[in-house]
């Protein structure tokens, strides 16, 4: 099932069902601290991970202190492999962008469960500053060399014998300073009252002061959206 249509459904799921409410005792906490891996549809197998710190503000909100770590890809991104060794690079790939979302919420308990089953749904808008780390992606040449792609030089894709070691150029970033907001419906199925875990649906849209190149032969863009999913899991007291 695609991201979108998941998060379509559950949307559904709440306007067309009524809760019935738990015959266990309500619980109550003030603080939450949860992490998670992300899949989002402009990222790869895993798009990123997530920190986040919730406190209650009254009986049925929160406000979130949030932190996401994300790996953006150009949708045009092609993976082939080189015939002669069977390694795999990105054709035509100029830049990686990691995003760095920094963010505020708040969230609204739509459903309570009980203390120790059930299904609990928050409803939750967050956003703030983004800074993008614009890294070169390194390939390894025809001579076993790792240096940056470039279009103009690296014309012909079976010259190319792989990609270059992981995480090499992250330290030649150039920073892109932008923006992002999230809304999002939070499912949690935790069991326990000291324990949270649960998915996270909903839309990114995020925004940088200029356009950022990661395929050069290609259309790129300066905003960005995505749907995601995440699987998280924590604590809270």
């Amino acid at each position: 099932m695609r991201l979108p249509q998941a998060f379509l459904l559950c949307c559904l799921f709440i306007i067309g069902f009524k809760v019935q409410a738990q015959d266990s005792e309500d619980y109550e906490y003030t603080d939450e601290f949860v992490w998670g891996i992300n899949k989002n549809t402009r990222g790869g197998l895993i798009g990123g991970f997530i920190l986040k710190k919730s406190t209650r503000i009254s009986e049925n909100q929160f406000q979130s202190f949030g932190l996401e770590l994300m790996n953006v890809k150009h949708p045009k991104e092609t993976r082939i492999s080189n015939p002669l060794n069977g390694n795999s690079f990105i054709w035509g790939k100029e830049n990686y962008l990691y995003s760095i979302r920094l963010q505020y919420g708040r969230e609204q308990v739509v459903f309570k469960k009980a203390s120790f089953q059930g299904l609990q749904i928050h409803a939750l808008l967050a956003g703030g500053p983004t800074i993008g780390l614009v890294a070169p992606y390194y390939i390894q040449n025809s001579q076993g060399i790792n240096e940056p792609f470039d279009p103009e030089k690296h014309v012909d894709y079976n010259s190319i014998l792989g990609t270059g070691n992981i995480l090499q150029g992250l330290g030649e970033s150039e920073v892109k300073f932008g923006f992002n907001v999230k809304p999002a419906l939070s499912f949690e199925f935790g069991a326990f009252k000291s324990n949270v875990s649960g998915i996270e649906l909903g839309l990114v849209f995020e925004g940088f002061t200029e356009e950022i190149i990661l395929v050069p032969n290609d259309s790129n863009d300066q905003f960005f959206t995505s749907f995601f999913v995440t699987l998280f899991y924590g604590r809270r007291r």
